[in-house]
């Protein structure tokens, strides 16, 4: 089947905003005893038929507050970064070869399977992650509204917190800002699903570093919303 290929443009707008998980359940086991059992122990033999209820399911503890230990290096610059052209492709439903402009010095990664293509600073601690290979067919305020429910369920102790959620009338990409503590310090992220000319989402991308790199990460999100192209091929 021929490729389809799609541009996206979005001028850098400013908009911000997000996470997830599960509980624990308890069972109760009613031991029963004989009416003839019970009779002799003295004891009240239950009615045929009927079920006790269950014992009520135990209480996990509170885990104990994290210590934020605020990390103080120095602000990513959105004007001392300079932009490549680089491309990768991604494999989910389709083969999504994708081409975007990301920082020249940043290194790429990719997980198995192939499903994103990752940019990480030399210090590891901003990154550009940039899905593909997934079926057009959901409109970006719908992806957000999910992740946001998944967000939603993360454990408390990761902290979570969503700072902003906006859809772009003009466009329709939507940007979600939140912040999270996933060992001692603060990362900031700023996730956007991005649409093509149908409206539904063709990229989701999301920058994330520290709370004091946010304009330079926005600035970052920006040029790839701007500059990502993608052909699609089936596998």
């Amino acid at each position: 089947m021929a490729g389809r290929k799609v541009g996206t443009a979005l001028l850098g707008s400013g908009l911000l905003a997000i996470t997830v998980l599960g509980g624990a359940g308890g069972y109760g086991v009613g031991l029963w005893t004989t009416t003839e059992t019970a009779a002799t122990n003295g004891e009240a033999s239950p009615l045929s038929g009927l079920n006790l209820p269950s014992a009520p399911p135990p209480q996990s503890p509170t885990p104990p507050a994290k210590k934020i230990v605020p990390d103080d290096s120095p602000a990513l610059e959105a004007d001392e970064l300079t932009y490549k052209t680089r491309t990768f492709t991604a494999r989910m439903a389709v083969k999504s070869r994708v081409r975007v402009q990301v920082p020249a010095l940043w290194d790429f990664t990719q997980p198995d399977p192939p499903k994103l293509g990752r940019y990480t600073d030399p210090t590891k601690k901003r990154w550009i992650r940039i899905e593909a290979g997934f079926t057009v067919q959901r409109a970006p305020a719908e992806s957000m509204a999910i992740r946001i429910g998944e967000l939603k369920a993360i454990p408390a102790n990761q902290m979570v917190k969503v700072l902003d959620q906006q859809v772009d009338p003009d466009t329709n990409n939507a940007t979600l800002v939140y912040t999270y503590v996933p060992d001692s310090s603060v990362r900031y992220v700023i996730v956007r699903w991005i649409a093509d000319e149908t409206g539904n989402c063709i990229f989701e991308m999301g920058s994330t570093g520290l709370p004091q790199d946010e304009d330079a990460l926005l600035a970052v999100l920006d040029r790839a919303t701007e500059t990502a192209t993608r052909t699609d091929e089936d596998i």
